[in-house]
């Protein structure tokens, strides 16, 4: 320290903060929003706090300075524990005659108020899922908007609440769907669905999965003239009721014996507790074939990626694509996945 310039004493000193900051994070999925609500709120900056580290790390490096090995052990910590944020796999598809193409699309009710600037929104949804032709297709914010024509696909099974706008999950097939229902969340519109899909002669369980939104507007002027107090408070409320979600759809997911496909929106990254619990031994998709940053929410500070397919292991992840199409809020992702293994 005593050979860094004064700027580069305050470099290192905001240096300091933002690496302890992400060290302490990656404890986070451990840690029950219950009990450490407000602390939980903190995962919602890791891709931010990683992508900091990272330039700290060049600054460092460039100048030749030993100060470089703070940032490179925290993110090495993070690596060997979570993975890279940047994923650099191969976007190409392995073709299988066993392939099942599994889609998730948070709809944002097909832009039924016009968020989405622009005509017809809802057709260009329709017509891109048409085009990607998924053979399971799992959405959230489902609205059965009249001008919504999903009949291309031979099954589904839907469960809507809401008084003048009918809205909600819904699961969509081209293989018969033998089972159905849904594992209802107290005091909200949100909950989860699930439908056993036969193909061949295996029984697949998927799960549609929406947990509370933090609803936070992506608007910068409207984020700075809301009370940070409140924000986080409420952010915080918002955890503890994913948490308790989190914990009835496990309570669902136990009994089932069904090799089983958990697509979703958790309103919550991979840095949560809800992706930990919710994931346990599955395969996140992204993760075994996917690449880039796989950003599936609109977020303007950072990519931000907080809608998930997982997939049993029984599953080989034959490829996975998260697309550009910007027609909601959210951006929808594929996988591949085919039944290869015994």
């Amino acid at each position: 320290m005593k050979k860094l310039s004064f700027i580069n004493k305050i470099i290192y000193f905001i240096n300091v903060i933002v690496a302890v900051l992400l060290l302490f994070s990656f404890a986070l999925p451990f840690l029950p929003p219950k009990t450490f609500s407000i602390l939980s709120v903190l995962n919602l900056g890791v891709s931010l706090l990683i992508l900091i580290n990272v330039l700290f790390f060049l600054y460092w490096l460039i100048k030749l300075k030993r100060q470089l090995i703070l940032s490179f052990f925290v993110l090495c910590i993070g690596y060997i524990s979570f993975g890279s944020l940047y994923r650099f796999s191969s976007s190409k598809t392995i073709e299988s005659p066993n392939n099942i193409r599994v889609m998730n699309y948070n709809v944002r009710l097909f832009n039924l108020y016009n968020w989405i600037p622009g005509k017809h929104i809802e057709n260009k949804i329709v017509d891109f899922i048409k085009t990607q032709a998924p053979d399971i297709l799992s959405i959230q914010e489902y609205h059965p908007h009249e001008n919504i024509d999903l009949s291309f696909f031979k099954y589904k099974y839907e469960k809507l609440s809401g008084n003048k706008t009918k809205y909600g999950q819904a699961i969509f097939s081209q293989y018969p769907i033998v089972n159905s229902g849904s594992i209802e969340f107290p005091d909200t519109a949100n909950n989860a669905i699930f439908a056993d899909i036969l193909k061949g002669t295996d029984t697949i369980r998927v799960y549609n999965i929406h947990l509370e939104s933090l609803r936070i507007n992506t608007n910068v002027e409207t984020l700075k003239n809301e009370d940070s107090e409140r924000l986080f408070n409420r952010i915080g409320a918002t955890f503890k009721m994913q948490q308790f979600q989190t914990e009835l759809f496990l309570l669902h997911k136990k009994q089932c014996k069904y090799k089983m496909i958990i697509c979703g929106d958790f309103n919550n990254t991979t840095f949560s507790y809800v992706y930990r619990k919710i994931k346990t031994d599955l395969n996140d998709t992204f993760k075994e074939a996917g690449n880039g940053f796989g950003r599936t929410y609109d977020f303007r500070f950072f990519p931000i990626r907080i809608d998930f397919i997982f997939a049993d292991k029984a599953f080989s992840v034959n490829g996975f694509k998260a697309y550009n199409e910007h027609y909601s809020d959210h951006y929808p992702i594929m996988t591949t996945l085919s039944l290869d293994k015994q």
